[in-house]
């Protein structure tokens, strides 16, 4: 696919002149370019403008065209990029910029089998309509990346918080960002519509979760928010969240990103779709964000006005959340590769008695999955506690590719044997010694005499302090009389 070429071409050219460019950077004056860093600059915008030409030809059908006008442009660049590096004087950042703005070109183009002026793959109708076949979950960044009409890769700016976040995503916080990509395509089915439906980009929902939870559906944080989406109670009250029959919805993938979607639209139209503010209100309060940000509703979430009267944390969610929708939408421009996951749901009708954890056993590493299966069958079975023993002829949703593991593995055979003699296992309880009896304090007396002070009788009782007698017998300034009765703790 074009698309493909382009990425391919794009990543090694980038990241093959990177240390040369920041070579050539650090000896670079502030002078006016030269002329050979006039001529690089020109290659590059005409460069440029050949990859949007190729997009032009791509629209109108000519493909043989576009590929052609592509590759010189890439070509193009790639030379150009590398002579940066052994010029003086010449800008790295213009090229990084260019290589920003053909990322954002590039979003829903150059690619088979699409409408080139939409950002709608075909197989999201097929999903949208109901069908959960393979071919109707396709990968991920090849989703709706449409914010009531606004491509999302326009409404995010690669700024520096940005930028910094993608590089914590890529490196400290590489694996929740895997974890949540894994666990979010198993929930995809349940998830994804309800965005849809609201008309809001799948690469905001999994930029919300990986930073919320990480996919996993039974997260509490310590403030008590709960859920994939991590809502507080009193929020998730609002938007339809609550207790139904001992369960807490919160917990419920579908209902929680329903509730999540009706909340950030509630907001936009607040904040006049201003992206920013609207998630900054997600995590740090809506009503403190207004008051923020009173009538202006353009003002940059940046502005420090509002950036530098926000917590902490609301500074770091915001960018974290839209550099994980970026990496979302463009994994293969930051050298990221997610694993091929098969989200298509499934069930199984439980043959004998088994719970969620006996089932983990049973299953062990089935098609492939390293960590085991206990995360996403708990994700997938959210009302159900994952050590209670489900009967014979209970449905639990699993991913499709368990239903033949589950036949294999689960039925018959040494494994669920083993499974439930794990599970039975009886842990001696050992009780807690009884507390010991409380010690009884008697008091006694004590005569003051001759050359007596309160330090020195203090000292004698070996247990007690100044300010402690002091206390017991009202005494002011420690003052003491010959003859004056005290009371004293009785020492052990």
């Amino acid at each position: 696919m074009l698309l493909r070429s382009a990425v391919r071409f794009l990543r090694p050219v980038l990241l093959a002149v990177v240390p040369g460019l920041i070579a050539a950077c650090a000896s670079t004056g502030g002078g006016k370019p030269s002329a050979p860093v006039n001529g690089l600059y020109a290659e590059l915008d005409q460069a440029s403008k050949g990859y949007e030409s190729a997009l032009q030809q791509s629209r109108a059908g000519a493909m043989e065209a576009s590929q052609l006008t592509l590759t010189r442009s890439l070509d193009q660049l790639k030379e150009a990029s590398a002579r940066c590096g052994n010029t003086p004087g010449c800008d790295p950042q213009r090229f990084f910029s260019v290589f920003d703005r053909l990322l954002r070109l590039k979003d829903g183009d150059f690619d088979d089998g699409m409408d080139l002026n939409s950002d709608v793959d075909p197989s999201q109708a097929a999903l949208a309509a109901g069908k959960t076949g393979a071919a109707s979950l396709p990968a991920a960044q090849r989703s709706v990346t449409l914010l009531h009409g606004q491509k999302l890769s326009e409404l995010i700016a690669m700024n520096g918080p940005v930028k910094a976040a993608l590089e914590m995503w890529l490196t400290q916080w590489r694996p929740q960002l895997m974890d949540a990509y894994v666990n979010y395509q198993y929930l995809r089915h349940e998830m994804w519509p309800q965005y849809q439906k609201a008309d809001l980009p799948e690469a905001l929902l999994f930029g919300i979760m990986a930073k919320e939870s990480g996919g996993k559906v039974h997260a509490v944080s310590r403030s008590g928010a709960a859920g994939p989406l991590q809502f507080m109670y009193g929020t998730g009250m609002r938007f339809g969240l609550g207790m139904d029959n001992g369960f807490d919805t919160r917990f419920d993938p579908a209902a929680s990103a329903r509730a999540n979607a009706e909340y950030l639209n509630e907001q936009l139209a607040i904040f006049n779709n201003n992206l920013e503010l609207t998630i900054g209100a997600y995590n740090g309060g809506e009503g403190r964000m207004r008051r923020l940000v009173g009538a202006d509703t353009s003002v940059s979430f940046y502005d420090p006005r509002i950036y530098n009267q926000l917590s902490q944390e609301t500074r770091d969610y915001v960018p974290a959340v839209l550099a994980a929708a970026w990496l979302f939408l463009h994994p293969d421009s930051y050298n990221l590769r997610f694993p091929r996951v098969d989200g298509v749901p499934g069930s199984i009708t439980l043959q004998q008695p088994a719970s969620l954890s006996e089932l983990t056993v049973c299953l062990g590493s089935a098609d492939g999955m390293g960590d085991g299966w206990f995360r996403t069958l708990r994700n997938l079975n959210p009302r159900l506690d994952p050590q209670v023993t489900q009967p014979t002829g209970a449905q639990l949703q699993v991913p499709k590719p368990l239903e033949r593991a589950y036949a294999a593995r689960c039925v018959g055979g040494p494994w669920p044997i083993l499974a439930h003699d794990l599970h039975s296992a009886v842990v001696p309880v050992v009780e807690a010694p009884p507390p010991p009896a409380p010690v009884v304090r008697r008091d006694r007396s004590y005569k003051v005499r001759r050359g007596d002070t309160l330090v020195s009788i203090v000292r004698n009782l070996h247990c007690s302090s100044v300010q402690e007698i002091a206390e017991m017998n009202g005494l002011k300034h420690h003052h003491l009389a010959i003859g004056q009765v005290l009371k004293l703790p009785a020492c052990q």
